[in-house]
């Protein structure tokens, strides 16, 4: 990326409280790995978000926002503009509706609905992350997306600068996707309608998948949570080849989406490595990283499962993890 010149830098510090400067990314990403963010500011409020990125507009200064760094990947040379954290963590309950910000964690955001004998978000305590990224991403996992609950979502606009409120079908949720990977927003946040239900049973539940992540991840090792997206398909025709060569589960069949972390364990690419990174033995979809690792080296592992998977079966996994600097 080309160098912030020296009256990009002051024209950001001096509208920006807080700014920081050459930041590690490392210290703010699970993967901890990544070069410095060139500016850096936690930002607790959506004016005070507004307002940065306006001065980034103004200034020339490419910018980027992110939540909890659960899915994100920073290159090795860091990011040559403006990072912001959403420190937008507030969470309220009245009745059935939840509200909660964009930066609020979103497994606590499970675990207070469950309190609240709120049931229909249990999954959730299985996303890392942040509300924002969930959003952004439609996070979902053991049966629920975020999707399933949004009632509203809380934004602005970049096209026109305009504050706005989406409806559910306003977001346009796609498997792990919204309008939001498409069109340039800032998310400050989302009510959720959620169910009146029992609270120990909501707390079990919640408790059950926490147990299964334990049970199939290696939560014990950085990684960026899941590197691919699962492959979804229409008809049975694009699965055609794949069907030749290995039995596929019927469950992944009638729901036309095929596991990206059993496609990667089929095509024996379990411990595969690249450097210090490598496909996690506990579960093909997690690359995992050790001392000295590199954000070169999990590009160049992501691409080698990428183009083996397509050479053996056809298939073209797509990141699911996010890439900045690159």
């Amino acid at each position: 990326m080309t160098p912030l010149t020296p009256s990009q830098v002051t024209a950001l510090t001096s509208a920006i409280p807080g700014v920081l400067q050459h930041e590690p990314m490392a210290k703010h990403t699970n993967f901890r790995i990544g070069g410095p963010a060139r500016l850096y500011v936690t930002l607790g409020t959506a004016e005070a978000i507004i307002q940065a990125v306006q001065a980034a507009e103004a200034a020339g200064v490419p910018w980027a926002i992110f939540g909890g760094g659960s899915n994100i990947l920073v290159a090795d040379e860091g990011y040559e503009g403006l990072v912001i954290q959403s420190a937008l963590r507030n969470l309220s309950i009245d009745g059935e509706r939840v509200n909660v910000g964009s930066g609020a964690i979103t497994a606590l955001t499970a675990r207070k609905a469950a309190d609240a004998g709120l049931t229909g978000f249990e999954w959730a305590i299985g996303v890392p992350g942040t509300i924002g990224g969930a959003l952004y991403g439609n996070a979902g996992c053991y049966g629920g997306e975020i999707k399933d609950v949004v009632e509203s979502v809380d934004a602005y606009r970049l096209s026109d600068g305009m504050r706005a409120t989406y409806t559910n079908a306003d977001c346009r949720f796609e498997y792990r996707g919204s309008r939001f990977k498409y069109e340039r927003h800032l998310l400050f946040g989302c009510t959720l309608r959620l169910t009146a239900g029992d609270a120990a049973a909501a707390k079990k539940r919640i408790q059950e998948v926490i147990e299964i992540r334990k049970e199939k991840q290696p939560l014990d090792s950085a990684s960026a949570g899941c590197a691919f997206k699962n492959f979804e398909f229409d008809d049975l025709s694009a699965v055609a080849h794949l069907q030749s060569l290995v039995d596929v589960p019927e469950a992944m069949l009638t729901a036309k989406r095929i596991s990206a972390g059993w496609l990667v364990e089929k095509a024996g690419l379990m411990g595969m490595s690249v450097g210090n990174v490598r496909v996690s033995d506990k579960h093909g979809n997690f690359l995992i990283q050790t001392s000295g690792a590199t954000a070169r080296d999990v590009l160049a592992l992501m691409r080698n499962v990428q183009e083996v998977v397509h050479k053996r079966f056809g298939i073209e996994l797509q990141e699911e993890v996010q890439l900045l600097g690159f």
